[in-house]
């Protein structure tokens, strides 16, 4: 999946309620590893700016995991794929649904939705990663990063 997003020109990570937050550390990761343009929104919101957005160049990486959330983050998928959006779907196995919209899709575990963002942040780390090491940057020593910040 990240050879393939190698040369996109930019992310956008949707996530519902509990994975909201997945999604904008999913992003910061990508920017900060990468130096991609990425932004985390929630899904919800999508038709409030972001889906201007959405065309050939532009990733989407939506988190449609098994949750209460499921059907609406299913329609936002629906809305990407209609307008041609280029997806990349996290998914929990045996989700057959997805299929439809997308080659791109990382499963993962079914797990209580409660718990489900400490297991959907891993794929999204390592996706950053993947994209990082593909363009030669050191993933150990990002650029302009501090280690702490001090609050003054």
């Amino acid at each position: 999946i990240a050879q393939k997003y190698l040369n996109f020109g930019a992310f956008l990570y949707l996530g519902r309620n509990i994975n909201y937050p997945t999604a904008l550390e999913g992003a910061l990761k990508l920017k900060e590893i990468s130096y991609i343009p990425a932004e985390g929104y929630p899904a919800g919101e999508m038709k409030h700016g972001p889906i201007a957005l959405i065309d050939e160049y532009r990733a989407v990486v939506c988190i449609a995991n098994n949750s209460s959330v499921y059907l609406k983050m299913l329609s936002n998928v629906e809305e990407i794929f209609a307008r041609r959006g280029k997806i990349i779907i996290l998914a929990t196995e045996g989700d057959k649904q997805v299929k439809k919209y997308s080659r791109q899709i990382i499963y993962i575990p079914q797990i209580r939705e409660e718990l489900s963002p400490l297991i959907t942040i891993i794929p999204l780390q390592l996706l950053a990663y993947y994209i990082a090491e593909l363009k030669g940057y050191d993933v150990d020593k990002p650029r302009n990063l501090a280690k702490s910040v001090t609050v003054e």
